[in-house]
């Protein structure tokens, strides 16, 4: 019977739902910005101290690890499931967040603010909404008493933004015996819809799980040359030597590749939609932007990339200098990695040196089996007009480490999203925000899910 009396109305909220908005609220509070420097990262042990009472409260033992330099903290808490012999499902989530200017926001963007149906601050997507609806659904079920199918390791991590060098990367080197006998794990950037319009009017939401990421490389480009007077003639320059070779890297069109994830992606929004979206054809680039803002991802999942976003050089005006760096934000197909390199190289010449200051590999697992029925039955189960759907992330996340053992990975954040809502701007943008609506539908579905897996 329903709160009001009313057998056939819908059953009162579960408890993780109705504080999942104030938990996620409490997570933003923390300023746990990433400046991918030790010296200026600040806040994750903080959280994860709180994290850690939220879950003792309710009777979690929980595992506080600093993944490799002070003040990196992360959190693990098991819940036993009724067979324990299955491989053990783990949960993750990281805690850090990218910088925010203050000045540029309509709210503060750590001030956690819940107005006009959202709930605002840097993290709301990426990803405190995760972190919240698995800490809300981990202290239900330790209140209630449930018994998972399986066991459920949830994990708050540090360090994700930078790469998970002091997280999720140094914990699978030095700590491998926290993920003894998990076999998948699900985490960030997937589960959340959208709306397609379908051939006889009608509109289809589809769930997009990520089953596949791009590798992720920071490259850094060194050109060096003989120092000189800014006023003579100096042909041999290593700021023009630099600047000719970011430009040509920068300006590069990689060839087109199809993995199998975007193959099943495009395939199932052509079945939907109607609209042919063949790889080969002269406009693939303007056919996908008929899709709105999530061609942003899709489309530099049909391509490597390599776009420069740092550049060094000099000490005075006067001065020519004998080095000039620039940073190179790499991001390679399943399959390319090689063939990537080759092409690198080609284009910056023989007179600019590389180094990789970050190399993360790419990832990619197939879209079938136990689990994954398990998520489509869960989005059915509160979105009968929904439909999940593999795709590919442009970016990348901390299964990039847990893939290293061999840990079966995907992305599943389930959100219910507005159909008008520029989602895809929000990850690091100026005013992340994520629909309370959205929260609570993302509560159930990992719910369900959960109890199913």
């Amino acid at each position: 019977m329903s709160a009001t009396g009313d057998p056939s109305g819908p059953p009162p909220d579960s408890s993780a739902v109705a504080e999942v908005v104030d938990l996620v609220s409490a997570l933003i509070r923390f300023d746990t910005s990433n400046t991918g420097e030790l010296a200026t990262t600040k806040g994750e042990a903080e959280c994860a101290r709180w994290v850690i009472e939220q879950l003792e409260e309710v009777g979690y033992t929980t595992e506080y690890v600093e993944s490799g330099a002070p003040g990196r903290g992360n959190v693990f808490a098991r819940l036993p499931g009724a067979d324990s012999s299955r491989g053990a499902l783990l949960i993750h989530g990281h805690l850090d967040v990218v910088p925010a200017e203050a000045a540029d926001w309509s709210v503060h963007p750590f001030s956690g603010a819940v107005r006009d149906g959202y709930v605002w601050g840097r993290g709301a997507v990426d990803m405190k909404d995760m972190v919240g609806m698995s800490l809300a659904l981990a202290r239900q079920f330790r209140r209630e008493g449930t018994v998972p199918p399986r066991d459920i390791v949830f994990a708050f991590l540090a360090d994700e933004e930078n790469g998970g060098k002091w997280g999720s990367q140094w914990l699978v080197e030095h700590r491998p015996d926290l993920f003894d006998g998990i076999t998948e794990a699900v985490g960030e950037v997937g589960g959340f819809s959208l709306t397609v319009p379908r051939q006889d009017g009608s509109d289809r939401r589809l769930y997009l799980v990520e089953t596949a990421e791009k590798g992720l490389g920071w490259m850094r480009l060194r050109a060096k040359a003989r120092a000189g007077h800014g006023s003579f003639l100096h042909e041999d320059n290593a700021v023009t030597i630099l600047a000719r070779a970011v430009a040509r890297l920068g300006t590069h069109t990689f060839p087109l590749v199809v993995s199998d994830s975007v193959a099943e992606f495009l395939a199932a929004v052509s079945e939907e939609s109607g609209l042919e979206f063949d790889p080969a054809g002269p406009d693939i680039e303007g056919r996908l932007a008929k899709l709105g803002t999530i061609s942003r991802i899709i489309g530099a999942t049909l391509r490597d990339t390599a776009n420069p976003t740092m550049l060094s050089a000099g000490y005075k005006a006067n001065v020519i200098p004998q080095t000039a760096e620039a940073v190179v934000d790499c991001r390679v197909v399943p399959g390319r990695q090689a063939e990537f390199e080759r092409e690198v190289d080609e284009l910056i010449g023989p007179d600019v040196e590389r180094e990789w200051i970050t190399k993360l590999d790419s990832y990619e697992t197939t879209f079938d089996g136990h689990l994954v029925d398990a998520m489509n039955a869960a989005v059915l189960a509160h979105d009968p007009n929904g439909r999940t759907v593999p795709y590919m992330l442009s970016g990348g996340t901390d299964a990039k480490a847990f893939a290293k053992l061999g840990i079966r990975c995907f992305g599943f954040a389930p959100l219910r999203l507005p159909p008008e809502l520029d989602f895809t701007a929000l990850f690091h943008g100026v005013d992340e925000r994520v629909p309370v609506e959205s929260l609570e539908f993302g509560t159930r579905v990992l719910e369900h899910f959960l109890l199913h897996s």
